[in-house]
């Protein structure tokens, strides 16, 4: 036991205390300095932010909300790239306070980036897609779109992918390089196209009438009234359905707020149109026998009594019989 314990002893006293305290604190420096540069990035680019929403909003071309979000889309894609090379950076720098040779790392890193890049065409495919797609101001964080045929609102664009949440909650993962259709329902403004059907018997002028007193009045409100870009559109008549009349218009609004109005609208304009006794039809069948219907209608009534446990009425009876006697042709040269 004794001889143990000298030989721990002597172990630890071959140890260098001072150079691991010193490397201990090095590499708390390191990774101190690191927090404080990333902090520094995440200000600068908050500040980049702002620059960037000053100088597009002064040129007038597009509106607060657009600067907004194509600011934030740019600025999230460049804090996420600039964190990711901060925190490597710092990374590389502590395996070699720990004593590990990285110029083998850095190598082994350059030949598997050509490995990936020859075998990852796809992520490469992926990255610069997305980068067109911000380059052209395609799509932004809160835009609504609909891509490859599933829409929903934009929550994140990243260097590979675009994260769409439709209104069950459902997330979408889309790789750019596989999109191949990109539609942005709320790109500068915004418009909500309305079927209106009306009865075939009503006049169509009076309904485009109240239609637009219901615009004017919504846009006399104080909160509905700041969301219309312009008067209701209404470009008339646009179908003959089964049972009613289609009016087609639109509404403009600003970017997304396209349902908020549109739903408010219809609202007031089924009050309106009852208030006016304008019909608004909808499906309905009716059943026609023909001319052979008394005796039809007679049997049902019948059979409907029979089942109530009634007697069937001796005079439905005669005149099912009579009715009966009506529809039966009697031969020529034959009597009664």
């Amino acid at each position: 036991m004794e001889e143990l314990m000298n030989q721990a002893e002597g172990y630890l006293g071959t140890i260098d205390w001072g150079g691991i305290i010193a490397g201990s604190l090095r590499i708390l420096l390191i990774l101190v300095l690191g927090w404080i540069a990333a902090r520094v990035v995440r200000a600068a680019l908050h500040q980049l932010q702002k620059q960037l929403m000053k100088r597009e909003a002064g040129d007038g071309a597009m509106s607060d909300l657009e600067v907004a979000k194509r600011a934030d889309t740019l600025v999230g894609l460049l804090r996420q790239g600039a964190l990711i090379a901060l925190w490597l950076l710092v990374g590389l720098i502590v395996l070699r306070e720990l004593g590990l040779d990285i110029a083998p790392i850095l190598a082994g890193a350059g030949v598997l980036g050509l490995a990936v890049g020859f075998g990852a065409q796809n992520l490469v495919r992926d990255v610069i897609t997305g980068f067109f797609i911000l380059l052209e101001n395609q799509a932004r964080v809160g835009d609504v779109a609909v891509i490859n045929g599933a829409g929903g609102v934009v929550e994140r664009i990243n260097f590979r992918t675009i994260v769409l949440r439709d209104m069950s909650g459902t997330v979408h993962y889309f790789p750019n390089g596989t999109i191949t259709t990109l539609a942005n329902m709320t790109q500068e403004w915004s418009g909500y196209v309305m079927d209106i059907g009306v009865a075939y018997k009503e006049d169509t002028d009076r309904c485009v009438e109240v239609m637009k007193a219901v615009a004017a009045e919504m846009q006399q409100d104080e909160y509905f009234g700041k969301l219309f870009r312009k008067d209701l559109e209404v470009f008339g008549v646009d179908d003959f359905g089964d049972s009613a009349v289609i009016i087609k218009a639109r509404i403009t609004t600003p970017p997304i707020k396209q349902w908020e109005v549109g739903r408010e609208y219809r609202r007031r304009l089924k009050k309106a149109f009852d208030a006016h006794g304008i019909e608004i039809p909808f499906p309905h069948r009716s059943v026609y026998f023909g001319e052979a219907s008394p005796p039809v209608l007679l049997k049902m009534q019948a059979e409907q009594a029979r089942q109530r446990g009634e007697q069937a009425p001796a005079t439905a009876l005669k005149s099912g019989g009579d009715a009966t006697a009506r529809n039966v042709p009697t031969p020529e040269g034959e009597e009664d």
